[in-house]
């Protein structure tokens, strides 16, 4: 069965007095910590995050992560938890290999990069149990397979 992220996103805009949920670019969540959070991998994963910015990622990027996993969980932690995503799938990221150049760059494998890291300050419009729709700023919607395998034309 596939989702209409098209419909889904016409519906959330035709919903205007439903209060969206904030982006990191233009408002903060209501997580100013989440030290009381509940236990679970997510948030766990986001306090590791937290502490610290890991190697070989810029810490421009690194802080719009965990800003954009707060924004995540914040919207969307529940449903993801129940469809099956796992910490890895939202913020996982590329092993450094022992003899990595300086140029590497964790961020550069789509396959091994977790959703978290490719929001960049973009919203998730809908999530299913193997995509998440992406809204840009200019209203574009791009599709994240967590499986990280392309949609064939006919569907699979």
């Amino acid at each position: 069965m596939t989702h209409d992220y098209l419909a889904e996103l016409r519906r959330t805009r035709n919903l205007e007095n439903t209060p969206r949920a904030p982006t990191v670019k233009t408002a903060k969540t209501t997580f100013d910590s989440f030290d009381s959070a509940p236990e679970s991998p997510f948030f766990k994963s986001l306090r590791a995050l937290q502490a610290g910015c890991p190697a070989l990622v810029e810490t421009d990027r690194w802080q719009q992560a965990v800003e954009d996993g707060k924004t995540f969980l914040f919207q969307w932690g529940d449903q993801a938890e129940v469809l099956g995503w796992t910490a890895r799938d939202l913020f996982g990221l590329l092993t450094v290999p022992k003899n990595a150049k300086p140029s590497f760059n964790r961020l550069s494998r789509y396959d091994q990069t977790g959703l978290i890291w490719l929001l960049d300050g973009r919203r998730v419009m809908a999530l299913t149990a193997t995509t998440a729709a992406i809204q840009s700023p200019s209203g574009n919607v791009t599709v994240y397979r967590k499986l990280n395998k392309p949609a064939t034309a006919w569907g699979s």
